[in-house]
């Protein structure tokens, strides 16, 4: 199969700039491609996971990935997708966030003997000449196509300032430069990508008369076509210490039946036959298929390491049976006892205030070691500690230890 055939069956292919070309080009050759990453954090997240497993696809068919960090476009933030004007992000801020995305990218992407590259597109754009830029560049874009664009269209109403109408002609000049620095013919990117991909190839087909490509992909969405990849605390990092691999182990575990088969497919490396086989499984039986689902994806994150940790805390928990460990944990101090359960759950960062705790309380929705609380003045004593520990749980799923030190 090729890398063409594989992304297909395996869900990732959205938009496609010339079809039937690329099918035969990634059969029969072998390219190099580029997929980019703006910093605009110290961490990627779930939504990046798709290109990067993609990314991971094309790599082990042979195909050279370019990951490209925007340490350039980050200093303009893209428009697509977005209701509100980005933060602007400072030089340090921006190249502080470009280190972490480096290192976590290799644990997906093999750097090593030119197998990949990674370059950052600071080097390019930071010291461009304006004037020179618009003369090379801005010649070739259409004003009145690029306000037909999806991605500018989000913003038309709100407005869109000058600063981010730029982005087009930047993420479309990237290209240019990695075609002609390294023979880059292919861009991939999620499908809120597709007007700048779009740029970028128009691009390099009018200015130098060669053949460039454009590829998308689906965006990681649940069944009911909302964005996956959100939890209580926000975003679902990449980062272990911005979500814990158990938070992170947990979230897969519970996701929708019907939106396993398709997990499988894009976010592990499990072969198609195996992944139809867990996702036509019903009821109870489609949670064994989601506890493969949230073993290997941790996995791949993580390291096979914590993903066991994560599996032992998670069968403690929720099987009796395992090792509670490594559940997530805080430690508060002896001086704490005595005192009211809102104040001993913020000071353990189980809540966020007294006012959600309250609300918690008020909804039934607070236990600890399996007993409902529902009075907002209930004591935190030495009684409840059980070989120094305390076991909280908000909800049916989200599990908390105290260990008083």
């Amino acid at each position: 199969m090729s890398a063409f055939d594989i992304l297909k069956e395996r869900g990732f292919i959205e938009q496609l700039t010339h079809e039937d070309e690329i099918k035969e080009l990634l059969e029969k050759e072998k390219i190099t491609f580029y997929i980019g990453f703006d910093p605009t954090a110290d961490s990627l997240h779930v939504g990046h996971f798709i290109a990067l497993m993609a990314m991971a696809h094309m790599q082990r068919e042979g195909h050279r990935p370019i990951a490209l960090i925007g340490g350039g476009t980050a200093m303009i933030g893209d428009p697509s997708g977005k209701t509100d004007m980005r933060k602007m992000l400072t030089k340090e801020d921006i190249q502080k966030n470009s280190e972490a995305l480096k290192n976590q990218m290799q644990r997906f992407i093999d750097f090593s003997d030119n197998k990949a590259i990674m370059v950052n597109n600071a080097d390019w754009l930071w010291n461009l000449n304006y004037i020179d830029f618009l003369r090379d560049v801005g010649v070739h874009f259409s004003v009145n196509r690029m306000l037909t664009a999806e991605c500018f269209k989000l913003r038309m109403e709100k407005g869109l300032s000058f600063l981010e109408f730029n982005y087009m002609l930047m993420q479309g000049y990237d290209f240019l430069e990695l075609n002609k620095r390294y023979g880059c013919v292919m861009e991939l990117g999620g499908n809120d990508q597709w007007s700048n991909i779009i740029a970028g190839v128009d691009l390099i087909r009018r200015k130098e008369g060669k053949p460039a490509y454009g590829l998308t992909f689906k965006l990681l969405t649940n069944s009911e076509g909302k964005k996956m990849g959100k939890t209580e605390k926000g975003a679902l990092w990449l980062d272990a210490e911005k979500t814990s691999p158990f938070e992170f182990y947990q979230y897969w575990r519970n996701v929708n039946d019907a939106d396993v088969e398709k997990c499988l497919a894009l976010l592990t490396f499990l072969p198609m036959d195996e992944v139809r086989r867990l996702g036509s499984l019903k009821d109870k039986e489609i949670n064994e298929a989601k506890k493969i689902l949230a073993f290997e994806v941790t996995k791949l994150v993580h390291g096979e390491e914590e993903a066991l940790k994560a599996e032992q805390a998670a069968k403690a928990l929720f099987e009796s049976g395992g090792d509670l460990s490594n559940a997530p944990s805080s430690e508060i101090s002896t001086e704490l006892l005595g005192q009211k359960v809102l104040d001993v759950l913020i000071e353990a960062k189980v809540i966020p205030s007294k006012s959600e705790g309250r609300r918690l309380i008020q909804q039934g929705g607070l236990y600890i070691n399996n007993e409902k609380i529902t009075d907002m003045d209930f004591v935190i004593d030495e009684s409840l500690f059980k070989d120094g520990e305390m076991l909280v749980r908000k909800g049916k799923k989200t599990f908390h230890r105290i260990i008083i030190k």
